[in-house]
């Protein structure tokens, strides 16, 4: 008798959930199926405190499980600061913590899927990961992952171009003395500013595309531009709630990457849980798409 090691039967399950992409329509969404434009509620501060407070209870109900899932991004952004504490790279230290917030949508889809699976099932386990291969929007996910790759990609090549025109081109003797440039010279203060307000701008335009864009691809049969747009249209119509959440979206990944990343072990899932209800509460449930369309065709044939 074989006894499998942790990798092997982590690749064992993976291979259970059979190939990708390979689940009908109406396997995946079992409630409904319905291709129609999402629509989008106001929600208030109320909703966002709420989303977090249910995204906690989905951690905990997890327990240790999503905290072994997710130790896998502490530990990349941990190697990637070592390998990037040395030389030329040691401008881009910053800027690569900081990015975690324009890949974080991806990184958490695993998560929807756990939050998304207790709803229908009423039980969570970090296995239910595996079930997003299976997923038919699978290939508009990669798709909408790889673009928010490229634009983690543009950020840093941003940030390293920022750093040459204000304190390079030449690479930092010390992270000593790179750290007492940026904080006692005026191009090292021009240099954060700058890269403060490109960070901003890529924030921003990853929140538009991406806030609802997962959870709605993996809650009902929607495709790329769908997802990106009904993404616009959440923010265009809750600015003040979505800023609020970016806002601590930001400081709760700067706070759980200082010492070494550790903090993001709880800091992702968290976030990642209150993700998927915040999707919730901003847009409507294909459930209740259902019922809203009845009873709008209901309403002409009364007016007929």
């Amino acid at each position: 008798m074989h006894i499998r090691n942790p990798m092997e039967w982590v690749a064992g399950q993976i291979e259970s959930t059979n190939v990708v992409g390979s689940a009908t329509p109406q396997e995946y969404w079992p409630v409904a199926s319905s291709t129609e434009m999402p629509v989008v509620r106001k929600i208030t501060l109320a909703d966002v405190r709420d989303a977090l407070r249910r995204g906690l209870d989905d951690f905990a109900a997890a327990r240790t499980d999503v905290i072994f899932l997710c130790m896998i991004y502490p530990l990349i952004g941990v190697l990637i600061s070592m390998a990037e504490a040395h030389g030329r790279l040691l401008p881009l230290l910053f800027p690569t913590a900081a990015g975690f917030a324009l890949v974080g949508p991806l990184a958490a889809v695993g998560l929807y899927e756990m939050s998304r699976q207790r709803e229908l099932t009423g039980k969570i386990s970090w296995l239910d990961t595996f079930k997003v291969v299976r997923s038919p929007s699978i290939g508009a996910i990669t798709g909408l992952g790889l673009l928010l790759i490229g634009l983690y990609l543009a950020w840093l090549a941003v940030a390293q171009v920022i750093y040459d025109f204000t304190m390079g081109p030449m690479p930092p003797a010390s992270a000593r003395l790179f750290i007492e440039g940026a904080f006692t010279t005026s191009a090292g203060w021009t240099m954060m500013l700058a890269g403060l307000a490109a960070g901003i701008m890529f924030g921003v335009g990853v929140v538009a595309i991406s806030v609802v864009s997962f959870p709605l691809m993996l809650d009902r049969p929607a495709g790329f531009s769908t997802a990106i747009a009904t993404s616009v249209q959440v923010l265009l119509r809750n600015p003040g709630p979505l800023t609020v959440w970016s806002l601590i979206v930001a400081v709760s990944l700067f706070i759980g990457a200082l010492p070494l990343f550790i903090g993001l072990i709880v800091v992702l899932p968290v976030l990642g849980h209150a993700t998927w209800h915040l999707y919730r509460k901003v847009v409507v449930p294909p459930a209740d798409m259902s019922k809203l369309t009845m009873r709008h065709g209901e309403d002409l044939q009364k007016s007929g």
